[in-house]
């Protein structure tokens, strides 16, 4: 998909064409549709507060990419500090067991994809369902070239044993 660019009139007018591309990156971030429209939202309103900071001529794609992954990470580690502060915090006396849920086979690919650590998932994301050179992933993800191919290939290393394996274990450590 060729960049785009902030050269209409309006500024606004060239985000709309890019919130699909934003909503199928959130999504393959986010597993519940409602969260991922989330995502887009707070990125766009993002976005839009800090369009005067936006470089004319640069990558308006990728530059909302970063917005979006930053929002990401900012909300998952937002999720972790409250988890954390409610595993500190005793349950009420009245609480009663939470509900076991059966471990399913993992059946399709979504699933698989959500297997992986975030930062792999991200990385195969953008190189393989976005259509994004290495060099670009890496400029969005901050990272070296070098970097971002390792995770493409640790991800597809990954989800090749998944889909391989099926659902005989943990697809692998949450690492980075």
């Amino acid at each position: 998909m060729k960049s785009r660019s902030l050269d209409t009139q309006d500024p606004r007018d060239a985000l709309l064409p890019l919130i699909a591309d934003l909503r199928a990156y959130a999504r393959f971030l986010m597993p519940q549709r409602a969260e991922a429209d989330d995502l887009v939202q707070e990125a766009l309103v993002r976005a839009l507060a800090a369009l005067p900071q936006f470089q004319p001529g640069s990558n308006l794609r990728a530059w909302l990419f970063v917005i979006l992954r930053n929002a990401f990470y900012e909300q998952a580690r937002r999720r972790r500090s409250e988890r954390a502060a409610l595993e500190r915090t005793p349950p009420p006396e009245h609480a009663g067991q939470p509900a076991q849920h059966a471990h399913s086979e993992l059946t399709d690919l979504q699933t698989h994809l959500f297997a992986l650590p975030p930062l792999l998932r991200e990385s195969l994301v953008l190189v393989g369902a976005q259509g994004m050179s290495y060099e670009q992933a890496a400029e969005i993800c901050g990272v070296p070239v070098g970097t971002m191919k390792a995770r493409v290939s640790r991800a597809r290393v990954l989800l090749s044993r998944v889909l391989h394996r099926g659902a005989d274990g943990p697809a692998a450590p949450h690492d980075t």
